[in-house]
């Protein structure tokens, strides 16, 4: 078996690690779902997904502080203030990730009667699906057909 070219490259400055550091914990991903959802307010996600209130507290500060979430406050009558979630552009950047990420569960974690959530386009119903595309504008049929290089930021190991 011939050496992995990927053993000539740095990782310490690797993107994918970089994100998940942000988004790979148990919870984070929930609650941008929740938000995504419509759910925006800390009591309606604490009920509806069962989240600890420190963890929930905790993944909201680390979202908003990330840039993916900003909080908006509202009063209602007679209460003091608090904040809803609203998701900024980078958290609506992830909506192919989270659309994604129901595909997969779906095709293999779902109940026998599917999945809880589907997501349909505004303007005709179809269902909608995460392809893969190169700026040809060829759509990629599967993994087989990418070839990952170095990119721009790569940095080659010393020998």
């Amino acid at each position: 078996m011939t050496r992995p070219e990927a053993l000539d490259w740095s990782i310490d400055n690797c993107t994918i690690q970089r994100a998940l550091a942000v988004l790979g914990d148990r919870w984070s991903f929930v609650v941008l779902r929740e938000v995504f959802n419509g759910v925006r307010r800390f009591e309606d996600m604490r009920t509806r997904t069962a989240i600890p209130r420190q963890v929930l507290a905790d993944r909201l500060v680390m979202l908003v502080d990330e840039g993916l979430l900003r909080r908006e406050p509202y009063r209602e009558v007679g209460q003091r203030e608090r904040h809803e979630y609203r998701l900024s552009q980078k958290g609506l950047d992830l909506y192919p990730v989270l659309v994604a990420l129901n595909e997969w569960g779906t095709a293999y974690y779902a109940d026998s009667s599917g999945s809880p959530l589907a997501f349909e386009h505004r303007d005709c119903g179809g269902a909608v699906h995460v392809t893969l595309g190169c700026t040809s504008g060829h759509e990629v049929a599967g993994p087989r057909d990418v070839v990952p290089r170095p990119g721009p930021g790569a940095r080659r190991l010393a020998v």
